[in-house]
């Protein structure tokens, strides 16, 4: 039974770390600043939500034998499936750009290399991680896999120096509360990062990478196993989303100096960098670098991912010529 699951462990790992890429972490850290840990329950119910349709996405596959883009394309008319791939394409562009920036600001923070050259860099090593496609898709989700469990260590260890108050911690995940200045629009922005539609195509398309019987058990033990290997990984990516808005949470309740503050009411990607040394040490605040560096560096690769089913089924293009466009579009916004 282990072995059968294991075979089965890698597609909810990949697509989880689309719910922990840079603009999950700045929404994150804003939200525990204004909040501490009120709206945690916004989190929890997200993350329910989000098992649901990626468990549908994944049994589309399982039981079609097909990915979602492949369907699109066969089952709407002309019009509607270039609308539709336009839309999806637009909504990776869009996805993929905050990676690269948040790969390009962790460079920046961990070895003070130019904005512009951590940017090349994202781009070079995008498109070399994406070289393990051709050793086979499992390689590509063990990549991942170990990103994404360094990135919680990350936070983790974070955590553990600041000690937030457990109580009130669980008070805020199964209490829904909305109290405060914003807190409803806080509240949409902390489950809106949640919505990402690419990951819909991503998640159908790795299911097919493994050998499904045909038969009706077949078929009901490999969804099942689906379903338990993407409950653990987005469990845990609901874990690093929790520890990161108590942390901010958690720090900038404290009686802090006037900059700090400052900082605080206006938490950035670049200023919890500052925030976190001036208050937990420079150690501190190279673990979070690290943490980012993973963030938008696996974002970049799974977005780019994704973009190359939904693109191969309309115009099967040359995936490396697709890569570089998409990383063009990225560089262009940011400068």
């Amino acid at each position: 039974m282990w072995k059968r699951f294991l075979a089965h462990v890698g597609p909810g790992f990949l697509v989880s770390m689309a719910y922990l890429d840079p603009s999950n972490l700045q929404t994150d850290l804003q939200a525990g600043y204004s909040h501490r840990y009120e709206l945690l329950w916004v989190l929890l119910f997200g993350f329910i939500f989000v098992l649901i349709i990626q468990s549908l996405a994944a049994k589309l596959g399982i039981i079609t034998g097909r990915h979602l883009a492949e369907l699109c394309t066969s089952e709407y008319p002309k019009y509607v499936k270039y609308c539709l791939w336009f839309l999806a394409e637009l909504g990776v562009i869009a996805a993929t750009i905050p990676g690269v920036l948040g790969t390009a600001l962790a460079y920046n923070m961990l070895l003070h290399i130019p904005f512009w050259a951590g940017v090349l860099i994202c781009g070079a090593s995008t498109v070399l991680l994406l070289g393990l496609q051709g050793y086979g898709a499992r390689k590509m989700e063990f990549t991942i896999a170990v990103a994404m469990l360094f990135m919680a260590s990350c936070f983790f260890i974070e955590l553990s120096h600041v000690n937030p108050p457990i109580k009130e911690q669980l008070e805020g995940l199964f209490i829904p509360r909305l109290k405060g200045r914003y807190a409803v629009s806080d509240a949409v922005a902390l489950f809106s990062v949640l919505v990402v539609p690419h990951n819909l195509f991503l998640h159908s398309s790795l299911v097919l990478s493994r050998k499904i019987p045909s038969c009706s058990k077949g078929v009901k033990d490999a969804s099942t196993f689906f379903l338990v290997e993407n409950a653990l990984a987005l469990f845990l990516a609901l874990l690093v989303n929790v520890a990161v808005v108590s942390l901010s949470g958690t720090i900038c309740a404290n009686n802090l100096s006037l900059d700090d503050n400052n900082r605080c009411s206006s938490l950035s990607l670049n200023s919890a960098a500052v925030l976190f040394k001036n208050v937990l040490g420079k150690s501190r605040s190279t673990v979070y670098g690290l943490a980012l560096l993973a963030s938008g560096q696996s974002c970049t690769v799974v977005t780019t991912y994704s973009g190359q089913y939904i693109m191969q089924v309309n115009f099967e293009p040359k995936a490396r010529i697709r890569q570089a466009s998409l990383l063009c579009v990225s560089r262009a916004s940011q400068g």
